[in-house]
């Protein structure tokens, strides 16, 4: 009995080991300010550590192998903690502005408000606007999801409609920097920022459906006014980094 937990225990020690080094080499990889030669040298390096120490868990000096290790993982923790979002950057013109606002009585007014002309991803004109809006003229709420490879990865935009007929949309977007792109495995190690988009609606799904050919669906919700406010988004706030989990 002892000794089929004492094995147990070892493969779910070593499965642990693992994981987290495939994480930290990958994280290393993707994120250490070096040339890919350097970054390479060392995801290398820690995955061979890894190796050794899985080595080691069979040998009779198996906890300073643990705890060589241990260290090792704790020094890239610490490195990944400090990890921030930058505030600056050469952004893309689409998102190098993040909304911001305030609120005075029922009247919102946003500042840096994108509504943009678009022909083609890389053929646009320009716009950003100071727009003010009435939150009781707030009626309805629509929630859009728009795909680019089948239904497997999507976007979400929310889109708040007014009696007057104004619609601003709210997204999400991926804080690119000129020439840079989008990587689903790259930025599940803080490889992009976020950035709080407010857009005229045929700005935000007018890039979709038109300039990129993406296919956007509509879904009508059936939530009242005052639930349409207290659930919209708070600009100005922070950056975040991109994890595909919240795309």
């Amino acid at each position: 009995m002892t000794q089929t937990l004492y094995r147990s225990g070892l493969a779910v020690l070593c499965l642990a080991i693992a994981l987290s080094a495939c994480w930290a080499s990958l994280a290393l990889w993707n994120r250490l300010p070096f040339g890919s030669l350097a970054r390479g040298a060392v995801a290398l390096g820690f995955a061979t550590l890894a190796l050794m120490v899985l080595r080691g868990l069979f040998r009779p000096r198996r906890l300073r192998a643990l705890a060589t290790y241990c260290l090792a993982l704790t020094t890239v923790l610490t490195w990944w903690a400090s990890l921030t979002p930058p505030t600056t950057g050469n952004w893309a013109p689409d998102v190098a502005h993040q909304v911001t606002g305030e609120l005075t009585g029922s009247t919102l007014t946003l500042k840096h408000v994108r509504n943009f002309t678009w022909r083609s991803p890389s053929d646009f004109d320009a716009k950003w606007e100071s727009r003010s809006y009435d939150l009781d003229r707030l009626e309805s709420v629509d929630l859009f999801m728009s795909h680019w490879s089948g239904e497997t990865i999507g976007h979400m935009i929310i889109s708040f409609g007014f009696s007057d007929g104004d619609q601003l949309a709210w997204s999400v977007e991926v804080r690119r920097q000129i020439d840079g792109g989008f990587s689903p495995i790259a930025d599940l190690f803080k490889s992009n920022t976020l950035v709080l988009i407010a857009a005229d609606e045929r700005d935000v799904l007018g890039t979709r459906t038109n300039a990129r050919g993406e296919d956007v669906y509509i879904y009508r919700t059936n939530t009242g006014a005052k639930m349409s406010i207290s659930t919209a988004p708070t600009p100005g706030r922070k950056p975040r980094v991109l994890s595909c989990c919240n795309m």
